[in-house]
């Protein structure tokens, strides 16, 4: 879906990722709901804080193949690439720098590629379920 490059898109971005995983059977208050909603949060952010361009979108691909669950965000900025050197923590006195410390340790991996046939880039997150959710009883 594409949302727009405002606080308000991150955040209906979010509360769609944690519906569409319920839906998928993995409850709000589930740990992969709760993990992904959070990575969503902080990606969406992101584009919105760091990847936007006035007067374009950016958008959210939500996909779940077997037992992993994959977020994708793009955005319209190409000049701001990310920064995949995650293994140590900002240094308290930076302002930023903790959001994606933090979706690389919750995810199982994170990555990004140039946006094809546009400006931009995406950035995705995987989460490996440990399990296939238990379908309902009827």
């Amino acid at each position: 879906m594409q949302f727009t490059s405002t606080p308000r898109g991150a955040r209906l971005a979010r509360r769609l990722v944690s519906h569409r995983l319920d839906d998928w059977g993995h409850p709000y208050t589930s740990t992969p709901n709760e993990t992904l909603t959070l990575i969503a949060a902080e990606l969406t952010a992101n584009a919105v804080r760091h990847g936007h361009v006035p007067g374009r979108d950016f958008r959210l691909r939500l996909l779940l193949v077997a037992t992993t669950l994959r977020i994708e965000v793009t955005d319209t900025r190409t000049e701001r690439q990310l920064n995949t050197d995650l293994t140590h923590a900002p240094p308290p006195t930076e302002e930023s720098g903790r959001g994606l410390y933090l979706v690389r340790h919750l995810a199982d991996r994170l990555g990004w590629f140039p946006r094809v046939g546009a400006p931009g880039k995406t950035v995705w997150a995987e989460l490996d379920l440990l399990a296939p959710p238990l379908a309902a009883s009827s």
